[in-house]
């Protein structure tokens, strides 16, 4: 016979706690013991509670390896079992007759009646687990999440997704909390009967005027879309969103002009200057090119009964000299140049510039919402969670650390999967491929890169930890299998993409993983967080377009201007969803923050230190940046960034 110590820790959220009964059987080396209950005077496993029990067993099992929990409802008398409640586990802690205690992490809801098995904290890849039984077990863990977690094709072309119909569906352990969903309904009550009330939502018909925008405007507003409404207009607001924006990754440095944007000395002469010409420009590398031709000849969606319409424009951009802004210096809304489809310019008559500009954000609405925030920043990172909830077994190192309507939104991502690649999705790369390592004032740039090469050195050190040799990478045959899952069921086995299908070096491991954190997490903030601050003044960020894209110069007026602008109520909804995109609904877990401490090992917790140290070096100095600019950029400041794609 054995006494054992048992040490239970019951999770602090709302209904974690539990009246089921609970009880444990130890595997060891010789045998498995019994179910011994887990029973106290009173109610045990209640929300917030640390309970120790003693445990005797009947005989020595041998060095231990496994703990199963048993979870079953309790009898009454005459009444027979209640109805199971949902249970969550943060962590048991055993302590044997001879050595030191044993942390079984587990962090998990427990529902219904049923069995778990968790193995001691210290991570492990699967060469390390040596015993049969640990074999055995990391198997068994991870068959019963791939029948739990399967995969479906939810739109040709599309990154496969999860296998549910609706939220209901999905167990507690992928759910929102209880408390972020209720704040997020409340906040979507509360926002829908603020419209309701200034009597919007149901107009169908045009604005008025741009002074009657102004009451959607005061709709929770905040700096940022204050300083939309106030520089909307103005060309340097209109090129400095390409850098700071909510779709940052578009920019990139023009090296020709390309033969369907015919751009002559003589139209940009004015912006240019005496003395030098586009060649010229060319050759100093002060010139960029926004290109949205992936939307040519999408289609469009119908609102209130009435077709919108789409543009595919190209926007030439021109760096100052010194520490000049950024200025449109011509914008042509189609990928077809010719006599119905002009070069619009700064000198043209104001109406004609101001209506091209907006053009072009509708553009930029149109593929931010379908690309640079559907696809890369939700699709994708569903690929990567559901991949590591199928193919990582909780005790696996990596687990532990880490206006065009429905149809048109389906078509740019089929369009987009197709010329998707790594590069893209690695920001040092990216950044490169672009060109913009040198235009300033990029703070997307700036503070993604900091942000990158912190957790690109966490990982390296976790990495190091546990992978010896690139041959401990190459023989992980869970981590290949994840790798080769992402790249079947997320990229379709696009070869021509250049993601991996497996990993050969730690290098690449820890390139791969640096990807995958930086894009649920940072990229995920960047071209997330903003979206309410753009939209709010919606002309300077139009969801749709009621009339088609000028074929001619002069025409242009204030009132054509607002015709070609949203009716009243679809203002209203794209508002009030991208308010509620933009606003993160409680419980929050910054970047760097694990309160599921499933590492126990010295080693990886001082390195969630370290990185936690320097990601509060990046943002104070993000905070110092700031205080000395008229627009802060705020996105990517680490306590505002959420460890994972949240909302």
């Amino acid at each position: 016979m054995a006494d054992f110590r048992v040490r239970v820790s019951t999770g602090k959220a709302f209904g974690a706690g539990t009246w089921d009964k609970v009880s444990v059987s130890i595997v060891g080396t010789r045998e498995e013991s019994p179910p011994l209950p887990l029973d106290n005077l009173g109610k045990e496993f209640t929300a917030g509670a640390e309970e120790d029990f003693q445990v005797t067993l009947p005989k020595d099992v041998g060095q231990v390896l496994l703990l199963r929990v048993h979870k079953a409802p309790p009898a009454l008398p005459l009444l027979g079992p209640l109805a199971p409640d949902a249970w969550f586990c943060r962590w048991f802690q055993l302590t044997p007759p001879r050595g030191g205690p044993l942390l079984f992490p587990c962090y998990q809801w427990l529902e219904g009646a049923g069995s778990l098995v968790l193995q001691e904290g210290t991570a492990k890849v699967s060469r390390a687990n040596h015993h049969p039984l640990l074999q055995q077990q990391r198997q068994e863990e991870l068959q019963a999440r791939q029948e739990m977690y399967q995969w479906k094709a939810y739109n040709p072309g599309w990154p496969h997704c999860l296998d549910k119909r609706t939220v209901k569906d999905l167990d507690l352990n992928i759910k929102y909390s209880t408390a972020k969903n209720a704040n997020f309904y409340l906040q979507a009550g509360s926002a829908f009967a603020e419209m309701k009330i200034k009597g919007l939502l149901d107009r169908k018909g045009l604005w008025r005027s741009l002074n009657e925008m102004k009451r959607i405007f005061n709709f929770r507003k905040t700096p940022a879309a204050e300083h939309a409404f106030e520089h909307w207009q103005e060309d340097a607001f209109f090129a400095s969103q390409f850098l700071n924006g909510l779709n940052p990754v578009l920019i990139r440095h023009c090296h020709y002009l390309p033969k369907n944007f015919p751009v002559t000395d003589a139209m940009v002469a004015s912006v240019l200057g005496p003395g030098t010409s586009l060649q010229a420009e060319l050759e100093k590398g002060s010139l960029f090119l926004v290109d949205h031709g992936i939307l040519s000849g999408i289609h469009t969606n119908v609102i209130n009964g009435k077709p919108q319409f789409s543009a595919a424009p190209m926007t030439l951009l021109y760096q100052s000299p010194g520490c000049g802004p950024l200025l449109p210096l011509a914008i042509q809304l189609s990928q077809s140049p010719g006599p119905h489809s002009p070069i619009f310019l700064p000198t043209d008559d104001k109406w004609d510039w101001l209506l091209a500009k907006t053009w072009v954000r509708n553009a930029e609405f149109s593929f931010h919402e379908a690309l640079t925030h559907l696809l890369h920043s939700h699709l994708l990172p569903e690929v990567f969670t559901l991949a590591t909830l199928r193919q990582l077994p909780h005790c696996h190192p990596l687990f532990k650390s880490t206006g065009i309507g429905i149809e048109g939104f389906s078509e740019l991502i089929q369009r987009n999967m197709k010329q998707l690649n790594y590069s893209l999705l690695c920001l040092p790369e990216d950044i490169r491929t672009r060109g913009v390592e040198d235009i300033p004032g990029y703070y997307y740039r700036d503070d993604g890169m900091q942000i990158w090469g912190a957790v690109e050195r966490f990982v390296s050190e976790i990495i190091g930890i546990y992978y010896p040799s690139d041959e401990s990478v190459q023989d992980d045959r869970e981590l290949q299998a994840w790798v080769r899952e992402i790249f079947s069921k997320g990229f379709l086995n696009q070869k021509s993409s250049g993601i991996p299908s497996s990993l050969e070096t730690r290098e690449a491991l820890v390139q791969y993983v640096t990807m995958v954190i930086f894009n649920c997490s940072a990229k995920h903030a960047a071209v997330s967080a903003g979206q309410f601050d753009a939209c709010a003044w919606m002309p300077n960020l139009p969801p749709s377009m009621q009339l088609p894209p000028p074929t001619s110069k002069g025409l242009a007026t204030r009132e054509g201007f607002i015709a070609t602008l949203p009716p009243v109520n679809a203002t209203c909804d794209v508002i009030l969803a991208l308010w509620l995109l933009s606003k993160e609904p409680g419980d929050r877990r910054p970047l760097g923050t694990y309160p599921d401490e499933h590492f126990t090992e010295e080693a990886p917790r001082r390195s969630i230190a370290t990185f936690q140290s320097h990601l509060a070096q990046i943002s104070r100095a993000i905070q110092e940046r700031n205080r000395g600019l008229v627009l802060p950029y705020t996105y990517l400041d680490p306590p505002l960034i959420e460890n994972s794609v949240s909302i």
